[in-house]
Order: C-alpha cells, then sequence, then structure tokens
C-alpha cells in the first residue's frame, strides 16, 4: 500500500496530532517545565511545572480525538481553564503585558512541533505538513484559551475592586444619637445607587436611626436618573422607620430640577448638610444654642 494511503487510513491529521500528544506526552511536559511560562509560575519545584505541563498536554489530545482543534469552546478545555487562568494571571501581575504572555505561550509551539516532525519522519512529507499545522492549529487555540479566561478573570477582579471601592467611597456617618449621613460624591449611577441604598439601611437598623440625610452637595448634576435613585432611597428608608432629608440642593440643581419638572415634593430638603442636622436635632427636640461671642457679657 503506498505510504500516503496508509496515512490517510490512519485517520485525520487532528487525531494523528492527538495520538502523538498521547504517546510523547511525557517528553513534551519535560520540555515544557523549562519554558519561561512553566518556569517562572511554577517556582515550587521542576516536578510541579512537569504535572501541569502533562495535564495540558491531555487536554489538547482530548481536544485533537475530538477534532475541535480551533474551538476554544471544546470540551476537552474545560478542566484545565482554571489553570491556565492562574497561571497568566501570575505572569500579569508580574508586570508581563498581554502581548508578553501570549508571546510565551506561542513558545510552547517549537518545542511540541520538533517532536512532532521527529516522529513523523517516516511518514509522507504531504502528511507531516498536515499534522504540523494542525498542531500549530490546536496550540494557537490555547492560547487563544488562556488569554479569554485571563481577561475574564481580570474583569471579574475589577468588578470586585470596584464594588470595594464604591463601598468606600459611601461611607456613613453617625451625626447624632437617631441621626445618620451618608456624603455622596461624584455621580450617581445604578450600582453606586444600589450600594448608597444597601449602606444607608444597614446603618439605619445598627444605629437605630430615626433620621438619614443625604448629602449630594458633592454631586455635579441632577438628572432624571439620579432623582429616581434618591427618591428609591429615600422610600427605602421610610419603610424602615427613618425619615430621609436630602441635603446640599445648590441653586443650580434646583433649576435643573424644576427645568425637568421633578417631583420631590413628598421628600424633605434643605440647601446645606447644617441646615438638615438642624431639622433633624429639632424634631429630635434638641435644643440649639449659639455660644456666645469672645469677651460678650452673658445676661
Amino acid at each position: 500500500m503506498p505510504e500516503h494511503e496508509a496515512d490517510a487510513t490512519h485517520g485525520t491529521p487532528a487525531r494523528e496530532v492527538g495520538d502523538f500528544l498521547r504517546r510523547l506526552r511525557e517528553q513534551i511536559a519535560q520540555r515544557w517545565a523549562d519554558e519561561p511560562l512553566f518556569r517562572t509560575v511554577f517556582t515550587v519545584s521542576r516536578d510541579e511545572a512537569v504535572d501541569a505541563g502533562r495535564v495540558i498536554v491531555d487536554a489538547l489530545a482530548q481536544v485533537a480525538d475530538a477534532q475541535r482543534i480551533e474551538d476554544p469552546d471544546a470540551a476537552g478545555f474545560t478542566g484545565v481553564r482554571e489553570q491556565l487562568a492562574r497561571m497568566g494571571a501570575a505572569r500579569s501581575r508580574a508586570g508581563l503585558s498581554t502581548t508578553q504572555v501570549s508571546s510565551e505561550l506561542a513558545a510552547l509551539l517549537p518545542p511540541v512541533e520538533n517532536l512532532l516532525v521527529a516522529d513523523l519522519e517516516q511518514r509522507d512529507p504531504e502528511w507531516r505538513r498536515e499534522c504540523a499545522t494542525a498542531l500549530s492549529v490546536l496550540m494557537g487555540t490555547l492560547r487563544l484559551v488562556t488569554m479569554q479566561t485571563a481577561l475574564m478573570e481580570n474583569q471579574a477582579l475589577i468588578d470586585r475592586q470596584r464594588l470595594q471601592l464604591l463601598e468606600v467611597a459611601t461611607p456613613v456617618i453617625k451625626l447624632w444619637d437617631g441621626i445618620v449621613a451618608v456624603p455622596l460624591i461624584g455621580t450617581l449611577d445604578s450600582a453606586r445607587s444600589q450600594v448608597v441604598m444597601e449602606t444607608l439601611l444597614n446603618a439605619v437598623v445598627d444605629q437605630h436611626a430615626r433620621f438619614a440625610i443625604l448629602d449630594i452637595t458633592g454631586v455635579p448634576t441632577v438628572d432624571s436618573l439620579v432623582a429616581q435613585h434618591l427618591m428609591k432611597t429615600v422610600a427605602a428608608a421610610r419603610l424602615m422607620g427613618a425619615e430621609c432629608v436630602v441635603s446640599g440642593i445648590r441653586p443650580a440643581i434646583a433649576q435643573t430640577i424644576v427645568h425637568l419638572g421633578l417631583d420631590l415634593g413628598t421628600v424633605k430638603t434643605r440647601a446645606s448638610l447644617a441646615d438638615a442636622l438642624g431639622y433633624c436635632l429639632h424634631e429630635l427636640g434638641a435644643n440649639i444654642v449659639n455660644a456666645p461671642a469672645e469677651g460678650a457679657v452673658r445676661r
């Protein structure tokens, strides 16, 4: 039987690559352990890097057997996504750019390709080229999976940090027994408004507050969306048994509210935080007495 016909009966180039990966699994893992990507991520021992290489080779063989070498969603990649994400994230934390991490992933191909060419030395040249192409495509898909997974992990980290920053940027201050305040600075969007509401309601419960002041002095603009968020927060605080006062209504904001036709008639508003605090203290029955000027005679 001619050699090219024998190759045709063996199967597809992808399956040939899968068979090659299984047979030379140990050699590939050993060579990968010396590559920068593995050597700098798995620093406990070289055996740790070799074990990681074996797992990835097994995953690649499974993808090749399924003939889905171009599919980053192939089932074979499922088991190694977490490991690939850790590797990509570790290199990013070390200061490498996305391009540099991608280059380190690309460097995994030559050692495997050299082994494949040597393994198929006696086969038809055309078949060897087809198998080398299949291997190159498979390794390219591995790079894509790694970068996608690492980017998703980074985005998840950014989202967590953003939420933490929102919580830090939304402090609740106890101004008096029964009075808490939330000074708002910057733009209010849906995510931040939700954090404001949750933080304020928790403070109302923890402090047994009767009054909650939302100070919007640091909010640059008030539009219909911001007003809607404020109304929801006021309504939620009222359901918790606290009266909500909105302070920091500057002339420009007052004009904007009027021009937009926004109805804040059910909300207590004051021009400044001091005015809002004074109103709350009065409602609590506290008397505010101004200290006499220095040198003044008490009567």
